[in-house]
């Protein structure tokens, strides 16, 4: 807890508490209506027997967690010793560089970079050639002086941009950390941090390097971080020390212990490894480690090893290098070139073979020729004028008209078309329709020479969190014992309230404000009178209790009145604390042992007793409280359709039918729902429970298998409480925007790193899945399985093909899909199929479908996606994000476009073009893109022709003079 927050003592630990130090993940709480519209059709392709599962990437499931790490496989790092670390391996220095250039590689890169262009080979060649004596047309320095005036423009201009990337480097690399040498901490620049070392962090400090915690400033070892540079989420993430070594205290006694882990990899929610100290080992999981970024909150202090170190940093590995892009249109400009190149060449043979025949002609009068003349009696004395002969002077020619109609290929047109592209990023940035007052951002404009690809694209890859959702969930109403306490039922009266608590003369309220029933706040109050008054406290007591939650005091202006902020991993977990608080249950206090929740005035304390977090199997939550009076009662939420069927249908069969009902008619209004069931857990059970749970948490191998199989036997027999719902809010304009951007023939994919159900929900709330959709879902956990996942896809979406110009698409052209297919597709399928032989069949797979969703995606898939269409196609593609795990994907795709969001400025800071909101893409691609492309069109063929005209009449008047 923060140390200002006044519950933080306000109880000891007993006897009876146990802390959980079991690998933690990501909660998601959104589900579908297990009363899904019947149009809707899904398809799971899984890895199980009969009933199909899905498998999403959870926090191990791209590690090694079902095998013993090999010894070739293996990293050894001495704790607290980097020289025998480094002895035997010169692990990575901690330095690290995102520039494109240095000093030395500047000039003939850059030079390289340009020369792509194929008219600034032909104009270094023109340039040459106006060197010689004999061909020298125009001044020799004239004639190199356009060409360098551009070459030097475009160097300043990529320094600048490249220095400003090494500045950004410098700083990074010289901040300082506090690293323990000699059993004192002493402070050390980022640079100079080696693997090994032993590392303190301070609260709100970001972490230098990939460390794997050994104690924090919590007394049961946990840590809170905030991954916003890694995955775009800002709430908080919860990460534990083991508990051997949580009372160490390296300023007084030296560190022993060697760790043993996997080698670096990309994956950013796995890490798989195990700790040996004291003769003990200790198994390392994801909960164990943090990355390279993150910054640590509501933690006093951390102390953590570095274990990977500068570009072996997950983050470094997920980071692509910046790519130099270029239009299409320059593209095409390319081979139009070498087409007019082939073209003047054959005008200057025309000429060449027309001067060589009036050579031949006038052989004898060459002497009384103007240019010709083979003697010179300007000065009196007869000298012989240089005459090269019959067959030089028609090389010479050859090479002189090359230079005489050097217009077909203009320099000017580059220049011009700087200009243009000046103008149009000028009306994009005034164009008011691309102001968004919520963020008090405009347009801009950071990549000047791909302005008129905007006009060209054909796919849009879009993350989701942030970009097209504002990542705030609102609660909305609940189904508690068959009733619905819906908000469509409210009335006047149903207002948002605020709930506060006094303490110590101060009073404590809500952040957030949340509008309630009145009628289900009144009955929230009755207690324990009757039956429904227990059903009711049981249910917001599970939405108090049932997360991860941290509450934080904040100050306001007034001194007296401080408010209560709810940071959690997931902003759906926000949302139902909030919830919960509004109705009289305000959870103040929380540690990995106990939680502390006022109800209705009254502070009651309640002991954690276990933590079973969501995941991607089970698609549930649980927790195990225990009561003052020694009672022990579990508490679970989930998905509907995961809840079901561990729920007793014996009792009050009659609740469980209205609450499908109820779940049913919140789904079908793209609500997230979520389905809260408990039992009482008797002491034999809970012994039971207690005694596999310590054997699976300390487990090595297998370890998240037996925990999810330790949570299925104890997850049953449940009562259920109710049902919830939440709003996700889609940004202003998102569903009509991505039907504007469909409608104009532009695919939209959704790639994200959100669990498979969120991403789901917020498809159909955006209008990106439709109910007459067939979804194919593909969760598979190795390669043999997703080939036949792939292959089995492939054979059902060609059974959906039916005889061409049965339908019609959107773009009024005949299309061969009866039934519009969805692919949804997890990070855990997409690490077997990206740089493997299947990328071809999920690339026939995908264009077949006309949405595709991949969820759970580390920040590199999403550039490998963005790749595989990109390398397979000649569509432009555009990919637009607001976080720093966009990065990668912006860089990679055509055009990259970054949101001015909430998440920090990385996705602008790499982005081609920014803007406030999604919404503001219709405008940019659909108005400015259009006459970007048409207008640049137009003056390039303008000036191509105007050129052309101009040498057919030089030529004409060459052929005519000869002949």
């Amino acid at each position: 807890m923060d140390p200002k927050t006044p519950y933080e003592n306000s109880s000891n630990f007993d006897s009876f508490m146990f802390n959980s130090s079991s690998p933690r993940s990501d909660m998601s709480i959104q589900s579908r209506s297990s009363g899904r519209d019947n149009s809707t059709r899904e398809v799971s392709f899984g890895h199980t027997g009969s009933k199909p599962v899905r498998h999403g990437s959870n926090s191990e499931g791209l590690s090694m967690s079902q095998k013993e790490i090999s010894d070739e496989d293996a990293r050894l790092v001495y704790v607290d010793d980097p020289e025998k670390t480094n002895e035997r391996l010169k692990f990575a220095g901690n330095s690290i560089r995102t520039g494109k250039y240095s000093i030395f590689t500047f000039l003939p890169r850059n030079l390289f970079e340009q020369f792509r262009r194929v008219a600034y080979i032909y104009f270094l060649v023109i340039a040459i050639l106006n060197q010689l004596p004999q061909l020298a047309v125009f001044g020799r320095g004239v004639s190199i002086m356009p060409l360098t005036f551009v070459l030097v423009v475009t160097a300043v201009k990529d320094a600048f941009e490249d220095w400003r990337k090494h500045r950004s480097d410098k700083i990074e690399n010289n901040r300082l950390a506090l690293v323990l040498v000699n059993g004192q901490f002493q402070e050390k620049k980022w640079k100079d941090v080696r693997v090994g070392e032993v590392i303190k962090i301070s609260a709100n400090e970001t972490i230098p390097c990939d460390i794997v915690l050994l104690s924090t400033s919590d007394p049961t070892g946990v840590a809170y971080v905030q991954t916003i540079n890694l995955d775009g989420e800002s709430n908080l993430k919860t990460r534990y020390t083991k508990q051997e070594t949580q009372s160490m205290f390296p300023e007084k006694e030296r560190l022993n212990g060697l760790i043993v882990c996997e080698k670096p990899n990309r994956n950013i929610y796995g890490f798989q490894g195990y700790m040996e100290i004291d003769g003990k080992r200790l198994s390392l999981g994801s909960s164990n480690i943090v990355i390279r970024g993150c910054q640590l909150k509501n933690t006093n202090w951390a102390l953590g090893v570095a274990v990977y170190c500068g570009r072996e940093t997950k983050a470094m590995l997920n980071s692509s290098g910046a790519p130099s892009k270029r239009s299409l249109l320059e593209t095409r400009m390319n081979s139009e070139i070498i087409m007019l190149s082939f073209f003047l060449i054959a005008l200057c043979t025309v000429t060449s073979v027309c001067v060589a025949v009036w050579l031949k002609r006038h052989k004898d009068e060459l002497n009384l020729s103007p240019y010709y003349r083979k003697m010179d009696v300007s000065e009196g004395e007869e000298d012989s004028y240089k005459y090269y002969g019959w067959v030089l002077e028609i090389v010479f020619t050859f090479l002189m008209s090359i230079i005489v109609f050097q217009i077909m290929i203009p320099i000017s047109l580059y220049i011009s078309m700087e200009l243009v592209r000046v103008g149009q990023a000028y009306f994009m940035i005034r164009d008011s329709r691309m102001y968004d007052k919520a963020t008090d951002s405009g347009f801009q404009c950071r990549a000047l020479n791909i302005n008129e690809d905007l006009g060209q694209i054909k796919y849009v890859f879009s993350d989701k969190t942030g970009t097209l959702t504002e990542n705030k969930m609102e609660f909305q109403c609940a189904s508690i014992l068959g009733f619905d306490y819906s908000s469509a039922k409210m009335g006047p009266e149903n207002e948002q309230v605020e709930y506060s608590v006094q303490e110590d003369g101060k009073v404590f309220k809500p952040k957030m404000r949340v509008k309630v029933n009145q009628e289900l706040l009144q009955l929230s109050k009755s207690g324990f009178a009757n039956r429904e008054g227990k059903q009711i406290y049981d249910f917001f007591l599970a939405l108090a209790a049932c997360n991860t939650i941290v509450p934080l005091v904040v100050d306001t202006s007034d001194p007296m009145v401080k408010l209560i902020d709810y940071q959690g991993e997931s902003p759906d977990e926000q949302a139902l604390a909030y919830a919960a608080a509004a109705y009289g249950f305000m959870l103040i206090e929380r540690t990995s042992g106990h939680i502390v929740v006022n109800i209705h005035g009254e502070k009651q304390r309640f002991n954690v007793l276990g933590l079973h977090e969501f995941d991607s199997d089970r698609k549930r939550m649980t927790v195990i409280l225990g009561y003052s009076n020694n009672s022990v009662k579990l508490f679970v939420k989930g998905a509907d359709t995961s809840m079901f069927s561990v729920i007793d249908k014996s009792l009050n069969s009659d609740i469980l039918q209205a609450t499908e009902t109820h779940l049913h008619s919140y789904s079908s209004v793209g609500l997230r729902t979520l389905v809260i069931g408990m039992r009482d857990l008797n002491a034999s059970e809970f012994e039971q429970w207690h005694s596999a749970f310590e054997a699976a948490s300390t487990a090595l191998i297998g370890r998240a298998s037996m925990l999810r199989k330790v949570a299925i036997n104890v997850e049953n027999n449940l009562c259920i409480l109710g049902a919830t719902a939440i709003e996700d809010k889609l940004q202003q304009g998102v569903p009509e925007s991505i039907e504007s951007l469909r409608t104009a023939g532009i695919k939209v994919w959704v790639l994200t790193g959100d669990k498979q159900q969120t991403a789901i929900s917020i498809g159909c709330s955006s209008k990106l899945l439709t109910s007459n959709m067939t979804q194919i879902i593909i969760n598979t956990n190795n390669r043999e399985s997703c080939r036949r996942c792939l292959q089995d896809a492939l054979v059902m979406s060609r059974k959906h093909m039916t005889v061409p110009g049965v339908t019609h698409n959107s773009e009024g052209r005949s299309d061969a899909v009866s039934t519009p297919l969805a692919l949804i597709i997890d990070g855990t399928s997409l690490v077997y199929i990206l740089d493997s032989e299947l990328e071809e069949e999920l690339f026939q797979l995908a264009n077949r479908c006309s949405v595709v969703l991949c969820c759970r995606v580390a920040p590199l898939q999403k550039a490998g996606i963005v790749a595989l269409v990109k390398n397979r196609t000649d569509d432009m593609t555009l990919a637009i994000g607001d976080g720093a795990n966009d990065v990668s994907m912006i860089q990679m795709a055509h055009v990259g476009v970054g949101i001015s969001g909430q998440e920090g400025r990385q996705a602008v800071m790499a982005s081609d073009f920014a803007i406030g909101q999604f919404r503001l893409l219709v405008p940019l691609l659909l108005i400015h893109g259009h006459w970007n492309y048409q207008r640049l069109g137009y003056m390039i063929i303008y000036n191509f022709y105007r050129n052309a005209i101009f040498v057919l009449v030089l030529f004409w008047i060459l052929v005519k003079g000869l002949s």
